[in-house]
């Protein structure tokens, strides 16, 4: 199965890197090494999309952010994005979405966006999730200290969830496409670990939500709670670049330097009373977790 499994991930980032071009069935399958007709049941079987399907939701999303963050005219987009006319992408965003692109360039809401994983990023989990691993080599982990500003953020509750994996199966992994439509002071969504006196009785210690500016006064998605965290620092551990299948050990060494540092040596204390904090693991950058400090 690996060999498919590497198929489609060949094809996944095809995609990913022609988004804006022209992109047929037999530039897929010349990408995956197998015929056209075994490459398309493929793709459907392990990413449960159609290829077709799958470009087209993809495309939509990425033209989401470009009306939410840019000053560009849908017609721009629309060709951008690989769409044939104007009156076809509009439908196509309308019934992606549920609203028109032209309403929502003028008022951004919060969308659920289509954010596929990587094919080798889920057989790594599957195949790992449950297993004791240990660090085969030692990898750096760069620290710093940053300051976070008063902030609301956004939240997505689970119910006993302690970690990403568990909150999936309770909240489901598509509330991560919502919050990256939502514009952040941050730049991008983040996970938590909620002390105490920010949780609901029977509700999860691990969230996902939005950082938004403590001024903060527009839509909150159904379902969402705000909360108000205060101006802290964090200590943010970084680590190196890793490939997409490795999360796990690049997660495992940033956690392990997490639990092994003493903030003494830098004059201070870790801060029980504010979140931990945890960004997306994308391999380019290493992956980042924050620890709050006095």
């Amino acid at each position: 199965m690996q060999e498919q499994t590497e198929a489609v991930q060949r094809m996944q980032d095809y995609i990913e890197t022609h988004l804006n071009e022209t992109i047929s069935l037999t530039d897929l399958a010349r990408a995956s090494l197998f015929s056209p007709w075994y490459a398309a049941r493929l793709f459907k079987e392990l990413t449960g999309l159609a290829p077709a399907d799958y470009i087209r939701r993809l495309r939509l999303s990425k033209s989401a952010l470009c009306l939410r963050d840019d000053a560009c005219r849908i017609v721009d987009v629309a060709f951008d994005m690989g769409f044939g006319s104007v009156d076809g992408y509009q439908r196509a965003f309308f019934r992606e979405f549920g609203c028109n692109p032209r309403e929502y360039a003028k008022r951004p809401v919060p969308l659920y966006l289509f954010t596929p994983f990587g094919v080798k990023y889920k057989a790594k989990f599957h195949r790992t999730k449950r297993e004791e691993r240990t660090m085969e080599n030692v990898r750096n982990v760069f620290i710093q200290v940053i300051e976070k500003p008063a902030r609301k953020v956004l939240i997505k509750r689970g119910e006993k969830a302690e970690e990403y994996w568990t909150y999936c199966e309770e909240v489901g992994c598509d509330v991560w496409g919502l919050l990256t439509s939502m514009k952040s002071i941050s730049g991008e969504p983040v996970c938590l670990w909620l002390p105490e006196q920010y949780r609901k009785p029977g509700t999860s210690k691990y969230v996902q939500g939005v950082e938004v500016a403590a001024d903060y006064d527009g839509d909150v998605p159904a379902g969402f709670d705000v909360i108000e965290l205060p101006a802290a620092k964090y200590l943010m551990f970084q680590g190196e670049p890793f490939e997409e299948e490795d999360y796990c050990q690049a997660i495992e060494a940033v956690q392990s330097a997490m639990n092994a540092y003493d903030p003494s040596v830098i004059g201070y204390a870790y801060d029980a009373e504010n979140p931990r904090v945890q960004l997306e693991p994308i391999g380019k950058r290493g992956y980042i977790e924050m620890l709050a400090v006095k």
